[in-house]
């Protein structure tokens, strides 16, 4: 099997898909990879970032995978995972996303371990790691 990309994808949802696609692109600088809707449902979508990937699709309290998955702001807005994203230029990232009306929940720094990062929320309560620590690197 060829890999061209991760192998471990994270995978969201959201009450307003298109909006958090649009939303997803414009303020974290993902790209459009594939959407499958009909009207206002989002039955999956594939958002890339560098040979990263998320993989969304709209909220539903229906079905084996959706009744399973709860939104942030029904369980107080906290998470049991959430994506970190490397990216080469953090400082400017950080300001396209708070432009963008990210919620800032980890003002940018420097961090103990490398690198400088960041922790936000997307429009629907997601939170997200943004940074320049990258593990694979030597």
């Amino acid at each position: 099997m060829a890999m061209n990309g991760s192998t471990v994808i994270p995978c969201l949802t959201y009450r307003d898909a298109h909006a958090a696609i649009e939303f997803l692109c414009s303020a974290f600088g993902f790209h459009k990879h594939a959407v499958h809707a009909d009207a206002d449902t989002v039955h999956h979508a594939q958002l890339t970032h560098g040979n990263g990937m998320i993989m969304l699709g709209s909220a539903r309290k229906d079905g084996e995978w959706s009744g399973r998955i709860a939104q942030p702001d029904e369980i107080g807005l906290r998470e049991t995972q959430s994506p970190c994203v490397i990216v080469a230029d953090p400082d400017a990232h950080y300001a396209r996303a708070k432009a963008a009306g990210a919620k800032i929940e980890i003002e940018i720094a420097d961090q103990d371990y490398g690198g400088r990062g960041y922790m936000c929320r997307d429009l629907e309560g997601h939170l997200w790691w943004f940074g320049s620590y990258d593990p694979w690197a030597a």
